[in-house]
C-alpha cells in the first residue's frame, strides 16, 4: 500500500463534520471552546499548538499556563493541483480576511466542486488523532491521494526530545491514476513573535461565580509591530525565520522566532514568499499559487508597523507519475524561552538545555527535526507497538489510554531547565484551565499514573516539590469562595500553615513550585486527605521505581504532614473527622465525622508509612514513628469498620445520618492493594459495597447511559436533587474506581464502565479537553482536566 498506515485505534472524525449537540458547559463563566478541538503538537513544557478536525489551527499555548483559543486563518496548509487549489481548512475567516483563498469543501462549500459531485463532509476525507500522532487523509477532492501525518518527538522515558517546542508534518502523495500529477503543498504562518505574554503585568484576581479565583490574562494578541520575516537555507534546507525586533538584551517572555522550513530534494521545487499581509485578502499568495502551484521568491524583511500584521509561505512542487509516491516533510518550530510567572519571576524551559536560550535557534530546531523525524517517529511506534499489540486489550481502550495523555502537553504545562537541585527540571500541569494552579495534589492521586508509568523522573519532581513545600509557611490570609456561593460570610483564612500538604504548587501569574496553595475555594489547610495523598504517592513512585534516595528525601515531610492530619483527630480514636465542611476532594460536599473516603486514604497512608519505616531504617532513624504509626492504626481499623459498615456498603461518614452510596468511598482499599499493603477493609465487604457501587451509582442513574454518578441512594435516586458533586460523573473517579473494579476480579464492570464515559467524551464533542465532570443533561465542569489521566490506573489493574 502507498499510503501510510495509520494505527486501527484512533479517535477519527470526517473533516469538517460537526457534532449535533455537543455537550455545553455547566457553569458560564467556565471556559467553553466549543467542540472542534484536536490533539495537540508540541513537547511537554515548551508551549503547544492545536489543529482541529476542520484543519484550522486554533489552540495557542505559546504563553507557559495561559490558553487563547482562536483560529488563525493565515496559519495553514493549501494545495494545488491542475483541476483544484484549496486552503486545507473548511473553517473559512470569519473577519472576511484572505478573500482570494479558496477553502476545503464542506458543506458550505461543496458548490464548488463539480455539479453532481457534492460531497458531505465524510466524502472528503477524515481526521485520526493517536497521541502524539494525528493524521488528516484527504479523500474524493484532489486526483491524488494526500496524507498529512503531524507529531512531536513524544515517547516514554524521554527526556530530552520530548521536551522539544516543534511539530512535524509528513506529507504523503500518491498517484492512484494512469496520468501525471503535478502537486504543490504549501505552509503559511502568521509572524506572532511577541503576542503570547501578558499585556497586563498585574493581573487582578477575582473570583467567579463558583467561588474560584481566576486572574485576568490578555494576551498581545494582534499586536506585530517591529516583526520581521527572513530567508533561511543551507545546503539540505530551506525555511523562512518569523522574529521580531526587541530591545532585549536577554529574552524576555514573548521575545523570540518561529520558523516553517522543509527539506531541498532533487525531485521537487522549493518556492517562498517571505512578506504577506494576513489581514488583507490573500492575492498575493494566491494568485501565483492557484495559477501553477509556484511562489514569487519575494524577500523583504522590513519590520511591520503597528498596522500591519505579517505572514510568510513555503511551497514544494512536485509531479507524479502513475502509480508514484513521495513523502514531502514540512517542520514548525517555535523558540520562545522564558516563562514568567509573577513579573520578574521567570524559568527558562527544559529545551533550552539542548539549544540553549537566546530565543533565536527556531531554524536550528527545525533542522534537527528534518534529520530526525524518521527516527523520532520509530521511537513513538516502538513505545506503543507493545500496547497496540495487546489482543485482550479492547480497541477503544487503546485509543483513549493514549489520547488522554494530550493534557501533558496542552495542560498548562511547565518544564523548567535544569538545575543542580533539580537536574532534569520541575514539571508542573494545571489541574485545568478554570482551575488555573498546578498539580492539586487530590486530582493527582489519579491523575498521575500515566506521568509515573511513562515518565517516572517527571513524577518524582512533582512529589519533591511537594515535599519541600510542606514545612513551608505563607501567613498572608485570604477569603474562601466557598461561602460566596452559599451567601455567607467568610473568615479569613491563612494561606498555608507549616507541617500542611499543600493542595497545589502555585498559580501561572505568581510563582509556581515556591508559592503553594493558590486555590482559595475552601481552606485546604483544614483537608482531611491531603496528607494521606501525599504519602500514598510517594510510596507508590517508590515501589514504581526503586528509589530510596527519593523515599529518604520524602522522609521528614511524611512525618510532618501525618503528625499534622493527627491533629484533626479530636477525639482519640485514631481517625481525623471531617469537619462539616467540604474539606477533601469533593469541595462541594460536606463530610461529618469519621468518612469513608477519608478515614480510608488515612488507614492506607499509616500502612504506607509504616512499610516506609522497614525500607528506611539503615537511612533514617524510624524505629519510633513506625510504632506510633502501628498504635494509630491499630486503634483505626476496628473504628473505621464499626463506624461505617452498615452491612452492604460503607456509610458516606459517621455523623451526617445520609444513606447515600459513595462512588470513591474505598479509594483507600484500592491504594492498599496497589501498594501490596495489607487490606483496610476485609475483602467480602469491599466486593460487597462495590457491587453496591456499581447498581446504585452506575446502572441505576439514567439506565447506565453515564457513567457513575458521585454518590446516590442505594435505589438510584439522588438525597438531594439539587446537588453538585453527587450527581455529577466525574471522569477521573469513574476511572480510579473501574481501575478498582479490575483489581478485585470484576473485569466485565470495570470495563463497561470505562467505556461508557470514553463513549461520552469521544462521541460528544469532549476530545481533547476531557472534562471534570459531565452531567445527564449534557453539560459539563472543568474542561481539560487532569484527574482523567486515571484511565492509565485501568490500563495498569487490567
Amino acid at each position: 500500500m502507498n499510503t501510510p498506515k495509520i494505527p486501527p485505534y484512533t479517535w477519527k472524525r470526517p473533516i469538517g463534520l460537526g457534532w449535533e449537540k455537543p455537550y455545553t458547559v455547566r457553569n458560564p463563566s467556565n471556559l467553553d471552546d466549543g467542540p472542534f478541538h484536536g490533539m495537540p503538537l508540541g513537547g511537554f513544557g515548551a508551549g503547544c499548538i492545536g489543529r482541529s478536525s476542520r484543519g484550522d489551527f486554533n489552540l495557542w499555548q505559546i504563553d507557559g499556563g495561559e490558553h487563547t483559543f482562536k483560529n488563525v486563518p493565515a496559519c495553514q496548509f493549501s494545495i494545488f493541483t491542475s483541476d483544484k487549489t484549496y486552503a486545507l481548512s473548511t473553517q473559512p475567516p470569519e473577519d472576511n480576511t484572505l478573500q482570494t483563498w479558496q477553502w476545503y469543501p464542506n458543506i458550505s462549500n461543496v458548490s464548488e466542486l463539480e455539479a453532481g459531485k457534492m460531497p458531505t463532509p465524510q466524502d472528503t476525507g477524515t481526521y485520526h488523532a493517536l497521541y502524539p500522532r494525528s493524521w488528516f487523509v484527504y479523500e474524493n477532492v484532489f486526483p491524488a491521494q494526500l496524507t498529512c501525518e503531524q507529531f512531536s518527538p513524544i515517547w516514554a522515558n524521554n527526556y530530552q526530545e520530548t521536551s522539544y517546542p516543534v511539530a512535524v508534518f509528513l506529507w504523503t502523495a500518491h498517484n492512484p491514476t494512469d496520468k501525471p500529477i503535478t502537486i504543490s503543498i504549501m505552509l503559511t504562518w502568521e509572524n506572532m513573535s511577541g503576542w503570547f505574554t501578558n499585556s497586563l503585568k498585574s493581573p487582578k484576581v477575582e473570583f467567579r461565580n463558583d467561588g474560584s479565583p481566576v486572574y485576568e490574562y490578555k494576551p498581545c494578541w494582534g499586536e506585530s509591530k517591529n516583526n520581521y520575516n527572513w530567508l533561511a537555507e543551507d545546503d539540505k534546507f530551506l525555511g523562512c525565520v518569523l522574529g521580531q525586533v526587541t530591545n532585549n538584551e536577554t529574552p524576555q517572555e514573548g521575545d523570540g522566532t518561529w520558523c516553517i522550513a522543509t527539506t531541498k530534494n532533487p525531485q521537487v521545487e522549493l518556492f517562498y514568499h517571505y512578506r504577506f499581509n494576513t489581514i488583507g485578502n490573500g492575492e498575493e499568495i494566491w494568485n501565483t499559487f492557484s495559477k501553477d502551484g509556484s511562489l514569487t521568491n519575494y524577500l523583504d524583511e522590513t519590520p511591520a508597523d503597528e498596522n500591519t500584521r505579517l505572514g510568510a509561505a513555503v511551497a514544494v512542487r512536485f509531479t507524479l507519475q502513475p502509480g508514484e509516491t513521495l513523502e514531502i516533510p514540512f517542520v514548525l518550530s517555535w523558540d520562545f524561552p522564558v516563562t514568567e510567572f509573577a513579573q520578574g519571576v521567570s524559568y527558562n524551559r527544559r529545551y533550552t538545555d539542548f539549544f540553549g536560550c537566546s530565543g533565536d535557534n527556531a531554524w536550528q530546531i527545525a533542522t534537527h527535526a528534518l534529520r530526525e523525524y524518521h527516527n523520532w517517529r520509530s521511537q513513538i511506534e516502538n513505545w506503543q507497538q507493545p500496547i497496540l499489540e495487546r489482543e485482550d486489550l479492547p480497541d477503544w481502550l487503546k485509543m483513549a489510554l493514549f489520547n488522554e495523555l494530550y493534557d501533558l502537553t496542552s495542560g498548562g504545562t511547565l518544564w523548567s531547565a535544569a538545575t543542580e537541585k533539580d537536574p532534569i527540571g520541575q514539571f508542573a500541569v494545571l489541574e485545568c484551565f478554570d482551575y488555573r494552579w498546578y498539580e492539586s495534589l487530590d486530582v493527582r492521586l489519579y491523575g498521575s499514573f500515566g506521568l509515573l508509568m511513562l515518565f517516572p523522573e517527571l513524577e518524582k519532581s512533582v512529589i519533591r516539590a511537594f515535599a519541600r513545600a510542606i514545612p513551608q509557611s505563607d501567613d498572608r490570609t485570604r477569603i474562601i469562595g466557598y461561602y460566596l456561593t452559599i451567601n455567607a460570610e467568610s473568615p479569613q483564612a491563612i494561606r498555608k500553615v507549616a507541617g500542611a500538604t499543600p493542595h497545589d504548587l502555585g498559580a501561572p501569574n505568581e510563582h509556581v513550585w515556591e508559592k503553594t496553595n493558590y486555590t482559595a475555594y475552601q481552606d485546604c489547610n483544614l483537608w482531611k486527605d491531603l496528607g494521606s495523598d501525599f504519602v500514598l504517592q510517594v510510596y507508590r513512585d517508590y515501589l514504581f521505581t526503586n528509589d530510596i534516595e527519593f523515599l529518604a528525601e520524602c522522609w521528614d515531610a511524611i512525618v510532618q504532614t501525618l503528625d499534622y492530619v493527627k491533629q484533626f483527630d479530636l477525639d482519640g480514636d485514631g481517625i481525623p473527622e471531617n469537619s462539616g465542611a467540604p474539606d477533601q476532594t469533593f469541595d462541594d460536599w460536606r463530610l461529618n465525622g469519621v468518612s469513608a473516603y477519608c478515614g480510608g486514604l488515612w488507614l492506607a497512608a499509616l500502612e504506607s508509612a509504616i512499610a516506609i519505616c522497614d525500607i528506611l531504617k539503615d537511612h533514617k532513624n524510624t524505629t519510633l514513628q513506625k510504632s506510633i504509626y502501628q498504635i494509630w492504626l491499630q486503634q483505626a481499623k476496628p473504628i473505621y469498620q464499626e463506624k461505617l459498615w452498615n452491612g452492604q456498603f460503607y456509610r458516606l461518614d459517621s455523623e451526617s445520618g445520609s444513606n447515600v452510596v459513595m462512588a470513591d468511598q474505598l479509594c483507600g482499599q484500592f491504594y492498599a492493594r496497589l501498594l501490596n499493603l495489607p487490606d483496610i477493609v476485609p475483602s467480602d465487604r469491599a466486593v460487597s459495597a462495590l457491587n453496591t457501587i456499581y447498581n446504585a451509582c452506575f446502572l441505576q442513574f439514567q439506565d447506565g447511559k453515564f457513567g457513575a454518578a458521585n454518590g446516590l441512594l442505594p435505589d438510584g435516586s439522588p438525597e438531594n436533587p439539587n446537588a453538585t458533586h453527587p450527581l455529577e460523573v466525574w471522569t477521573g473517579i469513574n476511572f480510579g474506581l473501574a481501575a478498582f473494579l479490575l483489581q478485585m476480579g470484576m473485569k466485565n464492570e470495570g470495563l463497561r464502565l470505562t467505556e461508557t464515559v470514553v463513549k461520552q467524551v469521544y462521541e460528544n464533542g469532549l476530545q481533547f479537553r476531557t472534562p471534570e465532570a459531565i452531567t445527564a443533561v449534557g453539560t459539563f465542569r472543568a474542561c481539560t482536566y487532569l484527574r482523567a489521566m486515571a484511565i492509565w490506573a485501568v490500563y495498569l489493574c487490567f
